[in-house]
């Protein structure tokens, strides 16, 4: 049997082919199944997911496999990846899989595991499961099939217990569902919190349109809806709700890097930051990290995946973190990156504040910054001492003033190439060079 592998943010591709067809997923659910029972006595799982097309077939394939394994599933339908993980403790259930491929297009899918109290697999939890895909199936008595549908309203009432001082009647906002799983609980809990005015879009979801022009990665419609409305603030969740990206009241994006020197500020103004900073991928500007830096703070980095950043405020006890992406966690309410929880906690301090989104969410100017994806055949150029040479070489040209990074995806043969420092122009030609380096056929 094919192997599947996990990524960055578990098992994602395109639906119905590689590691997302019937067969792989049963493996794979019975697998994981078989490991949570040898390691952790686990006999429950929950199932949730988002709006995609595929996903009932995809839950039918994996509660297929688990119920083999002798777990005993329970489906809550579409929720977002966040409530599926609280959801877990909610229902007594042992571990959960959520059904998404987050900000990807409707044809993609994906599964994504969380242990009781709502944390993600480690790496060798994965690769253990990768490596029981092939066991042979034991004689076990099969697991049952139930189905909840009070998990969207308990996730609802978690996050606004949370904030119960917040007011948000003053701000007019726009919030952008991405035609995603927060359809329905993105606009209830703020409404719950005294949004009055509020216009909702992206939330008429087909199967089809998750993500599609809308949403965290697509923020245009949201801009163009501020403006027009001339509301205070926009809200853009991504398919699953684990991602943030706002949008102030001239239309300008905030991505998650300025989200985070946002929060982390006014939570040292106030006493309630833990860690002495935050943490944050590899990703984040450099811009925060000086902003950071002149507040007194840390900016602790991690490899990208929220998953790392969790694991790593765990360890040392932060308590705000996240990734430029959007993925945002605030552990002192919930233990995984919310795109609509961490809306409300910014939407709370803003509405404390008489200072307009373009001012309040503004807190560093970035350093110049360029990604750049490089697609690559056969062998990865990470495997070439030319290549390596390469960016050592462009790491010493851009010096202290700046950095590079190069990486490869964890799961599309891509090479990802960053580069930022205070000289733009430099920038632009390093990322370059290094671009060309791999689209170049080279020996060796």
């Amino acid at each position: 049997m094919a192997k599947a592998k996990f990524g960055t943010d578990g098992i994602r591709g395109k639906a119905g082919e590689g590691a997302l067809t019937a067969d792989i997923l049963r493996a794979i659910a019975a697998s994981a199944g078989r490991h949570m029972r040898s390691t952790s006595k686990a006999r429950r799982c929950v199932i949730g997911r988002d709006t995609r097309l595929s996903g009932p077939e995809i839950q039918d394939a994996l509660t297929e496999g688990l119920i083999s394994a002798g777990i005993d599933v329970t489906h809550i339908g579409v929720v977002p990846t966040p409530a599926l993980a609280m959801s877990i403790d909610h229902v007594g259930a042992d571990f959960g899989v959520m059904i998404t491929a987050s900000h990807n297009p409707w044809h993609d899918n994906g599964i994504k595991f969380f242990k009781s109290g709502g944390t993600k697999l480690s790496r060798d939890e994965e690769i253990a499961i990768e490596e029981g895909l092939d066991a042979p199936h034991s004689d076990i008595k099969p697991g049952s099939i139930l189905s909840r549908d009070d998990a969207g309203g308990a996730y609802v009432a978690a996050l606004t217990a949370g904030f119960k001082a917040a007011d948000l009647s003053g701000l007019k906002i726009v919030l952008d569902c991405a035609n995603g799983a927060a359809f329905e609980t993105a606009p209830a809990a703020l409404r719950a919190l005294g949004a009055t005015s509020l216009t909702v879009i992206g939330n008429t979801p087909d199967g089809r349109n998750i993500n599609r022009d809308c949403g965290s990665t697509h923020t245009q419609v949201l801009s163009q809806a501020v403006v027009k409305s001339g509301a205070d603030i926009g809200v853009a969740l991504d398919g699953d709700a684990d991602r943030l990206i706002m949008v102030d009241e001239q239309g300008r994006a905030v991505d998650g890097d300025q989200l985070l020197g946002f929060m982390a500020r006014a939570a040292h103004a106030d006493g309630t930051l833990k860690g002495a900073g935050i943490v944050a991928t590899v990703m984040s500007n450099l811009g925060l990290e000086r902003f950071l830096s002149g507040q007194g703070l840390t900016l602790d980095r991690t490899p990208v995946g929220d998953k790392h950043v969790a694991a790593r405020m765990r360890e040392a006890g932060f308590n705000i973190g996240g990734e430029q992406s959007g993925h945002l966690l605030l552990t002192d309410y919930g233990p995984t990156g919310d795109g609509t929880l961490a809306a409300i906690a910014v939407l709370a301090q803003i509405a404390a504040m008489n200072t307009p989104a373009s001012e309040a969410l503004r807190v560093f100017t970035p350093v110049p910054q360029k990604l750049v994806n490089v697609r690559y055949a056969g062998k990865s150029p990470m495997e070439n001492a030319g290549f390596m040479a390469a960016i050592a070489k462009a790491d010493t040209q851009m010096g202290e003033g700046g950095r590079i990074l190069v990486r490869a995806s964890g799961t599309e043969p891509l090479i990802r190439i960053m580069a930022e420092g205070d000289d733009s122009t430099l920038v632009d030609l390093l990322t370059e060079q290094l671009a060309d380096f791999i689209n170049t056929p080279v020996k060796g």
